[in-house]
């Protein structure tokens, strides 16, 4: 039994800033969800489309744990990250850290999770683990899926060794200061330009502003050759409103690091792109709105309405990401 004592967790709505927050808590590091998610670089998009998966996938993030390493990186800490195929080496390095009194990221299926309230696998959820007992792990997730919660130990087994989609080996990383300091404008500027660099040149047609166009075109044929068209659109609109990504597909976060970020660095692009990622998250959130109306009403025009405004989202987020280009 090791439970750390007087854990502060994270209150958020993001899986993987729910988790890293709390570790970062643990260093007497405290930053705001949306700080966090633009010093991850965390803004991305990607239409994901495998014969293994049951429908499309659309995400509106960069690829799971890279927003923690990227985060790490521009706060100068140690990022120590480990994998195994066995469950038993995968508890045992769970269990050195947490008897050190040292909280630990997990990534895992949220399928098996016995507090987690849709029964959906995702194998690339996050959370932070801060004990365990004979009986149960101790966990902090994200708000809406209760903070501080507890599963057994069997589920969160089962929850790491999950194969399939976004799966990782029984993945834990941890967090730890290096006795460099980091200076927190200098980093938002860094983190900015890294992003927009790795948005505006997305190596596959799939991902980035390309992707938010071939998303226009794929979404059409999508509506047509769907055996489950409620399930299959609304689940996709509440994913991009509601799961975890702060609304409007992560576009309400960056939108907020933006503005957070400006009050720092004070560089007028910044304020500027900020402005744009206004008009950029509400429209997302009307894309959202569209394919969850599509999905309960059968409905196609609506999927075209959708499809216009994400020709339109393509290049005002390729506008935008310019804009802030210019800080460099």
């Amino acid at each position: 039994m090791a439970i750390i004592q007087n854990l502060t967790p994270f209150v958020g709505v993001h899986c993987e800033t729910t988790a890293s927050g709390t570790l970062l808590r643990q260093l007497d590091i405290k930053l705001s969800e949306a700080m966090m998610f633009g010093l991850g670089e965390g803004l991305g998009f990607i239409f994901w489309n495998m014969k293994i998966m049951d429908f499309p996938f659309i995400g509106g993030r960069i690829k799971p744990l890279s927003l923690t390493k990227n985060l790490a990186r521009n706060l100068k800490l140690a990022f120590e990250i480990k994998e195994t195929s066995s469950v038993k080496k995968a508890w045992r390095n769970a269990q050195a850290l947490l008897d050190k009194d040292i909280a630990v990221g997990l990534q895992l299926d949220s399928y098996y999770l016995e507090y987690f309230g849709i029964k959906l696998h995702f194998a690339g959820h996050f959370a932070a683990m801060y004990g365990y007992d004979d009986d149960f792990a101790y966990m902090v997730d994200t708000k809406p899926n209760g903070g501080k919660v507890k599963t057994s130990l069997k589920s969160l087994e089962l929850a790491r060794n999950e194969k399939g989609p976004m799966a990782a080996k029984n993945l834990l990383y941890s967090l730890q200061k290096t006795g460099q300091a980091f200076d927190l404008s200098d980093a938002i500027v860094t983190a900015i330009l890294n992003n927009v660099s790795d948005y505006l040149n997305p190596p596959i047609k799939n991902i980035g502003y390309k992707g938010i166009l071939k998303t226009s075109v794929e979404i059409k044929t999508w509506f047509k050759t769907s055996t489950d068209v409620e399930h299959e659109f609304c689940t996709t609109a509440m994913i991009m409103e509601k799961a975890g990504t702060g609304g409007a597909i992560f576009r309400n976060m960056y939108r907020d690091f933006l503005k957070e970020a400006y009050e720092i660095t004070k560089l007028a692009p910044i304020n500027e792109a900020y402005e744009q990622f206004v008009e950029i998250a509400e429209l997302w959130t009307d894309v959202a709105s569209l394919l969850d109306g599509a999905g309960k009403h059968n409905d196609e025009r609506l999927v075209n309405k959708a499809s216009d405004i994400l020709v339109e989202l393509s290049n005002k987020e390729y506008l935008a990401m310019k804009t802030l280009e210019k800080i460099a």
